[in-house]
């Protein structure tokens, strides 16, 4: 470990992996709302994020847990969930009057077509505006998990009610 009077300490988070301040410090400076979207092994969660001295005010939040509420009988953590998580949150935001946002995926790899972006997709479609490239969204046939191994025609119909479930609860 380096010692002397030139030797500074990073921020914990940053020394632990948890924050990217450069990235953080570009996002806060669009003076937008941020849409961040985290995923786990066990569920992906969006909330849109505004920024404030005193700390980050959570405005809308969403779960995949939230999902089994409206009938979804499949796993909480593949892509249609990311994707539906998006779209209820999405729905939330209208709803609240939030009309775009920019988009925090954090330390996540940015991969084509994952489950971070099933999300962005699902908030576009809720019709919040998100700056995105439309090369890195994924296929409609993998949101709707027809790529699903065994389940993939029932899950893609439980995905189409579900949709239409949240789509009833946020009219």
């Amino acid at each position: 470990m380096a010692t002397g009077p030139r030797y500074r300490v990073q921020f914990r988070r940053r020394r632990q992996g948890k924050t990217d301040y450069r990235y953080r410090l570009r996002l806060l400076k669009s003076g937008s709302a941020r849409a961040v979207v985290r995923n786990s092994l066990r569920q992906t969660r969006v909330q849109i994020i505004k920024f404030d001295l005193t700390g980050d005010q959570v405005m809308i939040a969403g779960s995949s847990s939230e999902l089994l509420k409206f009938g979804w009988k499949g796993t909480v953590s593949n892509t249609p969930s990311a994707y539906l998580t998006g779209y209820l949150t999405g729905l939330r935001a209208k709803g609240k009057g939030i009309e775009e946002a920019v988009l925090d995926i954090g330390l996540a790899n940015p991969s084509k077509g994952s489950k971070v972006f099933a999300s962005l997709k699902g908030m576009l479609d809720a019709g919040v505006q998100i700056p995105h490239s439309e090369g890195i969204l994924p296929k409609m046939d993998r949101i709707q998990g027809s790529h699903i191994p065994n389940r993939g025609e029932e899950i893609s119909a439980l995905f189409e009610t579900v949709k239409a479930k949240i789509e009833e609860g946020h009219s």
